[in-house]
């Protein structure tokens, strides 16, 4: 039996995870899990980094008295980043992606950077959450802890820096910031330079399932690890997600379904024409050589605002009571567009979706059921849209629809995805960011030789379950009608 330690940062809550391998069957047993809540300072939103790293050593030790570890590794959400000095010392919390300054930046740097231009360097999605638009804000502000900068690490760089002392970008979470130029598999450093910001504290890329060295003393001691190694694993969650995904057809497409919904198909190559461009889809490193060609759509996120605003007014409604509500409401009422900009901040979300729904002529959702269903319907929507979107950019038609993580155990929302998509929906593994970060530990330490094997060995570990099409017309009606709600928010700019 081989042991591993997991370590899942999301945007919402973090885990620690222990992994068990025993050559054929994979498991993974939660042990320690936290919140994640962002901090409002200095007209900044960051990101509360050392109660998180505090949180894993917690974690660590607790996967420490439960077995002896073998190796670890840290996945997180992309794109946010710490900027540290020569000593190691983080000179500023990373900031949230959905800090305005981010967005504020997005239309100076296209001005600087045509569009296509951009897309065509780097082949990511232009959202402005994107690293580089962090990164060209703090420039043209004349940051000072840009100019102070050795380093730029990503979160799960930064924590593997603090656990062991490397000081590595491993490249999953390195495509996702707009920095990294897929054609030349390096950092677009022209590009950077354009925008003034130095490309000399972008430090090397490594692959997935790099051994990066064991944890320094005092983690070691802290923890019980000893001289287990840590791992740079496929860092970005989704690319844990997509490694656990058990393909049963190369054309398949997957939905990795929590704050975001990630929906996409799994390439040998970037995809980096006018279609995609014009579609707005995104290349990110996969394990194993592997792109990953998708669109970010906007996901639980919508959910977990209501539920948060609601509790604020004394309704601490669980997410099994709000699917159960969302079941017994009204169908195919009134529907978002989950990616209007108006849902992309935290605050009064019931409130935002009753005012999108009235703009747009549609029934305004009067209680938590109706808007519980609202959100779950234009998910299922968006989420067939971008199907559809990403199999015509690759030139294929998907068979089935995997849908891993925790939007895999909501059967309404898989459900209803099958219906609005006409597809099969696969459902599971729940924990696919988990098993997907032990399945490449695995195969670092030699433990599996090929991707494919690990896949096999999920499909063998965890139990799937399949959700058939029935929707019929009622759903065609009801795409039209997103459509229509879509494109009038994309008209007006909103």
């Amino acid at each position: 039996m081989t042991n591993f330690a997991a370590v899942d940062l999301g945007a919402q809550s973090g885990r620690v995870a222990l992994g068990r391998f025993d050559g054929e069957r994979l498991s993974v047993e939660e042990l320690h899990r936290f919140p994640n809540e962002p901090v409002l300072a200095d007209g900044r939103l960051h990101w509360d980094i050392r109660r998180l790293y505090h949180e894993t050593l917690d974690g660590l030790a607790a996967t420490s008295r439960a077995a002896d570890i073998d190796a670890l590794a840290v996945d997180s959400w992309a794109v946010d980043f710490g900027l540290v000095d020569g000593d190691g010392g983080l000179l500023a919390d990373p900031v949230h992606y959905r800090d305005r300054r981010r967005a504020n930046a997005f239309d100076s740097v296209l001005a600087r950077i045509p569009p296509r231009e951009l897309y065509a360097r780097t082949g990511i999605q232009l959202l402005p959450i994107n690293t580089i638009f962090e990164l060209a804000a703090l420039a043209s502000e004349g940051d000072p802890a840009l100019d102070a900068a050795d380093a730029l690490l990503l979160v799960p760089d930064l924590f593997n820096a603090w656990l062991c002392g490397s000081r590595v970008a491993e490249l999953t979470n390195a495509t996702t910031t707009q920095c990294y130029d897929p054609s030349r598999r390096a950092w677009a450093d022209d590009v950077l330079a354009r925008l003034d910001v130095p490309a000399s504290i972008f430090p090397e890329i490594v692959p997935p399932g790099t051994l990066l060295g064991p944890a320094v003393e005092e983690v070691a001691a802290e923890t019980g690890l000893g001289a287990a190694p840590v791992i740079a694993g496929a860092t970005h969650d989704t690319a844990s997600a997509v490694a656990a995904v058990p393909f049963r057809d190369p054309s398949s497409v997957f939905l990795s379904v929590g704050t975001w919904s990630l929906v996409g198909l799994e390439t040998r190559e970037p995809v980096l024409d006018d279609r995609a461009f014009e579609a707005n889809v995104t290349n990110e490193g996969g394990v194993a050589g592997t792109f990953r060609l998708l669109r970010n759509v906007t996901g639980l996120w919508l959910l977990h605002e209501c539920r948060r605003a609601w509790a604020a007014q004394g309704a601490d409604h669980s997410f099994g009571e709000l699917v159960s509500l969302a079941e017994a409401a009204s169908p195919l009422r009134s529907f978002v567009d989950p990616d209007d900009p108006v849902f992309a901040g935290p605050g009064d979300m019931p409130a935002r979706i009753a005012d999108s729904c009235a703009r747009t002529g549609q029934p305004v959702p009067e209680d938590p059921g109706a808007t519980a269903r609202c959100i779950l319907e234009s998910l299922a929507l968006a989420h067939a849209e971008a199907v559809d979107t990403v199999s015509a950019v690759a030139g294929t038609t998907p068979r089935e629809l995997h849908v891993v993580g925790g939007g895999s155990r909501n059967e309404l929302l898989c459900r209803w995805t099958a219906d609005a998509a006409e597809l099969p929906v696969l459902a599971g593994p729940e924990e696919a960011t988990l098993a997907g970060n032990v399945l490449v530990q695995a195969m670092a330490l030699g433990e599996l030789a090929t991707l494919a094997e690990g896949r096999a060995v999920v499909a063998d570990s965890f139990a799937l379950k399949t959700y058939e099409p029935v929707g019929g017309e009622e759903w065609r009606e009801a795409r039209d009608r997103f459509r229509r709600i879509a494109a009038r928010h994309v008209e007006v700019g909103a």
